[in-house]
């Protein structure tokens, strides 16, 4: 299946996607094509069904109704091939972090069927540009917050994936780190890769992303430029636009009732 670089189709595409943990529906028709070479901003309050939708594209959560197409693959076939061409990092740092970076992002590479060679060459050159090439062999669980972080992205990226999905990707990092990061991703998308960007920090999201997809109970309420959901919201930042589809209106009011409690 040689579609690498067909940019007319899809590269995911998702049909009246519905997931209910038992009697809770979590997704309640979902419909979405994404095309390649695009910085998605994926966002939703918690609890709207944006991480079910994540790991089911991921193969990690069955049990949907629907169709999900990624690449071209209906991923309910039980192929694993596109999971090969996919990358993650998640929001909470899942790390072995009782192994060194090297025997973790090695064991990582050849999961994704490159030599130990290549993968260790990889992973000390992607260290090194991250400025943390001198704890390659020294055990995760030494490391701080932003050191774990720039490991699981670079356990994302190691074997060249078409489609990146990004929760919290900043996490930890350092000021430096946060400007390249976001450099890599807009390259990334140049060179039609596509990234799934989820994030709670909205002027990222506002910055980076081409396109903006928001979630809220189970159901898709905003998917367009920044500008065009401006327009539909006739509102000014993003977090101004989230907080009115998701129908949040309260923050003032609470922080008003933190800060009246504090201060008794």
């Amino acid at each position: 299946m040689n579609n690498s670089h067909d940019y007319k189709e899809p590269v995911i595409s998702i049909k009246d996607l519905k997931m209910s943990y038992g009697s809770k529906q979590v997704l309640k028709g979902i419909n979405l094509e994404i095309r390649r070479g695009q910085i998605i901003g994926y966002i939703g309050p918690n609890g709207a069904g944006k991480s079910t939708t994540v790991k089911i594209l991921l193969g990690i959560l069955d049990g949907y109704e629907g169709e999900v197409r990624v690449l071209g693959e209906d991923i309910s076939s039980g192929s694993i091939e596109y999971k090969k061409k996919i990358g993650y990092v998640p929001e909470t740092t899942e790390i072995y972090d009782s192994l060194t970076a090297q025997e973790y992002l090695t064991f990582i590479g050849e999961l994704y069927g490159m030599s130990f060679e290549t993968a260790d060459k990889k992973a000390l050159k992607l260290m090194s540009l991250f400025g943390i090439e001198e704890v390659y062999t020294t055990r995760i669980s030494s490391y701080s917050k932003g050191m774990k972080q720039k490991v699981l992205i670079i356990a994302s990226m190691i074997h060249n994936p078409e489609i990146l999905f990004f929760d919290e990707p900043l996490s930890g990092l350092d000021a430096n780190s946060v400007m390249v990061f976001k450099e890599i991703m807009t390259e990334l998308a140049a060179q039609g890769k596509t990234i799934f960007y989820s994030s709670h920090i909205m002027e990222v999201v506002e910055k980076i992303s081409d396109r903006i997809i928001m979630i809220s109970d189970g159901n898709i309420v905003a998917n367009g430029t920044f500008d065009e959901l401006k327009v539909q919201c006739s509102q000014g930042s993003l977090e101004d636009i989230f907080n009115q589809l998701s129908g949040f209106s309260k923050h003032k009011d609470m922080a008003g009732e933190f800060i009246s409690v504090v201060e008794e």
